[in-house]
């Protein structure tokens, strides 16, 4: 029963985020709250050794806060109206649920003695203001969940052992350069639905990173950042206002193998723009202002999957996806989506779609003026 009530836990926090990507850095998944590194095992200090919350005997349940549920190392404080972080959390305590309740400041010693949390849940809150060594103690921290606040800032001195970030739906409106200095451990970060521009990046603003994945959905982009890690795998910019992709826009996300655009204000994507992206496999354009299939979707050798549904698409030419002649696709597509588009779909040529696996994964029609 132990481990079932802790997946249940577990498995509500990650579905109280608004990810569309449920299976990525999802707890339910994440080995680090399941297996004990060695060197954790010995007693060596170290911010990768993860615990194993199966092994540990509750011995400290006279300390759970008031009010709040403990279990193991997890400590449940969520949906109680809380003005404050809570006292007498235990030293050994490794994920710290706070969301849904009324904090509106971390000061400086609320998480003081919590030296092995692996993951700290903030979300929907009433966070205006982090003491800058608020996040000192937590040297192992490598999951923190701080979205649906009042942020106007990302906070200072983020720990370094940090490897996912979730800060969506605050108030952030800059990113200066240094303020994620250090971080070498993080991967993925959510910043989507804050008020950013494309002058609110300062340049150097994310170096040091080695990103895989990076959101920054429903924010104020009139078109795509020019200084986000070349690193990234996954790059989701939908629900933004870019109205055009430019010829050397992705020239240095060569690396992404998945790449959100939808709900945008696109027009124009210049020919050989997407050359740059020669590992790319799905790409998101749908819900734009296209007037044509984009060029160079059968030189990219990977691509499976294709949004163009909901556009203003009039033609589909016989060479607009596949390679022409004896050209070669190393993975054939196995979804296009032209749905919502003014195309006369019975004049579209079989021969189309001869580097797709299925028919079915075609989707057209239910175009509505």
């Amino acid at each position: 029963m132990c481990p079932l009530w802790l997946l249940t836990l577990l498995l509500a926090l990650s579905q109280a985020l608004p990810f569309e990507q449920k299976g990525f850095w999802d707890f339910t998944l994440d080995d680090g709250l399941l297996m004990m590194n060695d060197e954790e095992a010995s007693g060596s200090d170290t911010t990768s050794g993860v615990p194993d919350l199966d092994s540990v005997t509750p011995t400290f349940s006279a300390m759970c806060p008031f009010g709040c549920h403990c279990h193991l190392r997890v400590v449940q404080c969520s949906d109680l109206g809380l003005k404050t972080v809570p006292k007498e959390i235990s030293p050994d305590t490794t994920l710290l649920d706070l969301q849904n309740n009324d904090i509106s400041e971390l000061r400086k010693d609320d998480f003081k003695g919590l030296q092995h949390l692996y993951a700290l849940v903030l979300v929907n809150n009433k966070i205006s203001k982090i003491h800058e060594k608020a996040f000192s103690p937590l040297r192992k921290l490598q999951k923190l969940y701080i979205s649906k606040d009042h942020l106007v800032e990302i906070p200072p001195n983020l720990p370094s052992s940090l490897v996912e970030l979730r800060i969506h739906d605050n108030r952030i409106r800059k990113v200066p350069k240094g303020v994620f200095s250090g971080l070498r451990n993080m991967n993925c970060i959510e910043m989507g639905g804050n008020p950013l521009e494309n002058s609110g990046f300062e340049p150097g603003a994310f170096d040091g990173l080695k990103l895989n994945y990076l959101r920054i959905s429903e924010a104020k982009l009139t078109g795509i950042p020019k200084d986000l890690p070349e690193t990234l795998d996954e790059l989701h910019l939908d629900h933004n206002k870019i109205q055009a992709i430019e010829l050397e826009d992705l020239l240095r996300y060569s690396k992404l193998y998945r790449l959100g655009l939808g709900h945008n204000q696109i027009r124009m994507i210049e020919n050989g723009s997407l050359s740059f992206l020669p590992t790319l496999r799905e790409l998101h354009l749908d819900n734009n202002k296209l007037s044509r299939v984009p060029a160079g979707l059968p030189d990219l050798k990977l691509l499976q999957v294709v949004y163009l549904h909901s556009n203003n698409i009039t033609k589909v030419g016989i060479n607009d996806f596949c390679p022409m002649g004896f050209g070669v696709k190393r993975a054939y597509y196995n979804g296009i989506s032209l749905f919502n588009n003014p195309v006369p779909y019975w004049e579209v040529q079989p021969a189309t779609f001869r580097c797709v696996t299925d028919r079915l994964a075609i989707q057209f029609g239910n175009y509505k003026k």
